[in-house]
């Protein structure tokens, strides 16, 4: 198939991007960042500027506040430190010809109170994730998984509070020389505390009726178009059916469909939807995303253990516009022309997914190499 017929190497402009193709490399936790301070580096520099040939980078999830940390050594947004750490990053990428955009990330209960000073995690409402483990050096430097810390409720100044801090984090994220930002709003994370009914027992205006539970998402949103300053800069990650870190809500059709037609009237760029991609995951209808598409106008991304057929599949369907591969990027910093020419893929080393140096980051090869 030639590139002009190719639905996956088409060019599409998402705002006042030009994006060559509809590859998009999505956040992944890679826990490399620099201590003390969690400060993104030359490593991380390297490994994006790498994986610029995607049409879309979406960077690992960096943290907007010390509380909103969960995992040992993933990357914050909030002090000059980090700002010029992934100034650098963001540098790289965009000599190497690329786009990237930076995941805002708040943990909520997700976290322990290790990675907190002391502190208890903050969520919606003080409902413990019962089963979920967060990932935590140990008092020895050792890494290791542990149970989430029980959280508290935030108090209403406090929830205006952490909005406050989404938009000052797009603001940092702007300095530091992304070309926009993504909530994280998926996966179990704050901001899905508050959609999902069974996260989420409060009774005020943040909980209860639906227009309730989404009240958060939309003031977030707000709060980070006014901090990148166009709603073209900023995305959203939603996963509807995923039970993924315990959260799961009780009608998730009506839930996300409501939350996608808020989006829709917010005006952000895209909605970049995670599918639940484990064995025996919860299926995710096409008609489901075909109502999706119905009433949210913008850019659709997709995410899911996705081949180079069904995406090209989605994109001819049009209920997606962009796809979303994720572990495939991490052993392929070529992954386009791995896509394009349907040549074969290098396989992710599980062992050093999280934490550690280059081994597992920016040592996988690329096409040329492993063909010369």
């Amino acid at each position: 198939m030639s590139d002009l017929q190719d639905p996956l190497f088409q060019p599409y402009a998402l705002g006042s991007l030009e994006l060559p193709n509809r590859v998009v490399m999505p956040p992944m936790t890679r826990s490399r960042a620099s201590q003390p301070g969690d400060v993104p580096n030359a490593l991380m520099a390297e490994y994006y500027a790498q994986r610029a040939s995607a049409g879309l980078i979406v960077s690992e999830g960096t943290w907007i506040t010390p509380m909103g940390k969960g995992y040992a050594w993933t990357p914050g947004i909030y002090s000059p430190e980090q700002i010029a750490g992934w100034r650098r990053v963001t540098d790289a990428v965009h000599a190497a010809g690329g786009r990237i955009f930076a995941q805002l990330w708040h943990v909520g209960r997700l976290s322990h109170s290790s990675l907190l000073d002391g502190h208890s995690p903050v969520s919606s409402s003080a409902i413990q994730a019962e089963g979920v483990k967060v990932f935590i050096a140990g008092v020895d430097g050792a890494p290791g998984f542990v149970q989430a810390s029980t959280p508290r409720a935030l108090s209403v100044d406090e929830i205006k509070d952490v909005v406050e801090q989404y938009r000052q984090a797009a603001r940092h994220a702007i300095e530091a020389g992304f070309d926009g930002v993504e909530l994280h709003a998926a996966n179990g994370y704050l901001v899905n505390q508050f959609i999902d009914s069974n996260a989420n027992n409060r009774t005020d205006a943040y909980g209860g009726a639906l227009e309730n539970r989404l009240r958060f998402l939309g003031e977030v949103c707000h709060a980070l178009i006014e901090g990148a300053g166009d709603p073209a800069r900023v995305g959203v990650r939603l996963a509807p059916l995923t039970t993924l870190n315990g959260c799961v809500d009780a009608d998730p059709e009506t839930t996300y469909l409501g939350a996608a037609r808020l989006l829709g009237d917010i005006g952000v760029a895209y909605i970049h939807i995670a599918e639940a991609d484990w064995d025996d995951a919860p299926y995710m209808p096409v008609e489901f995303k075909q109502q999706l598409r119905a009433v949210f106008p913008n850019t659709m991304i997709y995410a899911g253990k996705y081949t180079a057929e069904r995406a090209r599949a989605a994109i001819a369907d049009g209920w997606a516009d962009l796809i979303a591969f994720g572990r495939p990027f991490v052993a392929n910093p070529d992954l386009p022309e791995r896509l394009r020419t349907a040549a074969p893929l290098n396989v992710a080393e599980r062992d050093s997914l999280f934490g550690g140096g280059a081994h597992g980051l920016t040592d996988y090869p690329a096409l040329a190499a492993t063909t010369s």
